[in-house]
């Protein structure tokens, strides 16, 4: 099985249409086209051989064919991968070549990632808010409080048929951001009270100018503005 999925993120094409579904949108199969740079009948024939391959699923609507990401765990793992490939020897330090406004802010599949996502989880950690461990977290009392004064819910979160709260390694950081069914809801309240926007075709996301006034409150824009590192 894990020869077969190494197969098919081979492919180049195949590769950025992954890229692609990861800010947690479905596109058509022309869409996928355009972003993978190939014929439609070409990503017609990756797409297939990735709904057999069990990485994206494809949902049918009127005349339309829809096509996401299986799971928050296939976005995961290839977050993961971008992780390993971004910054070979050469190229130091990581994220240099990356578009500014994908490492400032942007959405991993459904949770908030780059320098947002890491000083949310920076903060959260600061204040003993969230308890991280082997790539998972336990939220703490206090931190159920301040989640639940953002709006999340949490008792939706809990409900979710996923784990409930854990980290991902942020490819272009290199640190902790939070995801998990969390990490979904607190991207959700964020986007549910226009303190972030998307951006479109492209997983980047904005910071309104509402969104700074309330990152300024909780403590989180100077982290962010310093690329999200540690006291």
């Amino acid at each position: 099985m894990l020869a077969e999925v190494a197969g098919l993120l081979g492919e180049p094409a195949r590769t950025r249409i992954l890229t692609a579904l990861l800010g947690g949108h479905a596109f058509t199969g022309k869409e996928l086209a355009y972003f993978a740079g190939v014929t439609a009948p070409t990503a017609s024939s990756h797409l297939a051989r990735l709904v057999a391959g069990e990485l994206l699923v494809m949902e049918k609507q009127g005349r339309c064919h829809y096509y996401r990401l299986k799971s928050a765990d296939v976005a995961r793992a290839i977050e993961g991968l971008m992780t390993v490939a971004a910054a070979p020897p050469t190229d130091w330090p990581p994220g240099r070549g990356i578009e500014p406004a994908l490492r400032d802010a942007r959405m991993c599949y459904d949770h908030m990632a780059g320098r947002l996502g890491v000083s949310l989880c920076d903060t959260m950690v600061r204040r003993d808010y969230i308890v991280l461990a082997d790539s998972g977290g336990e939220l703490t009392d206090a931190g159920a409080r301040f989640l639940t004064g953002l709006g999340v819910d949490l008792e939706q979160a809990r409900g979710a048929k996923r784990r409930y709260c854990r980290t991902c390694i942020d490819w272009t950081e290199r640190r902790p951001h939070i995801s998990g069914a969390v990490g979904a809801s607190l991207a959700e309240a964020f986007l549910d009270r226009k303190w972030i926007a998307r951006i479109p075709d492209s997983r980047a996301l904005t910071i309104t100018a509402s969104g700074r006034e309330k990152l300024t409150e909780l403590g989180v824009a100077d982290r962010l503005a310093a690329g999200g590192t540690q006291s």
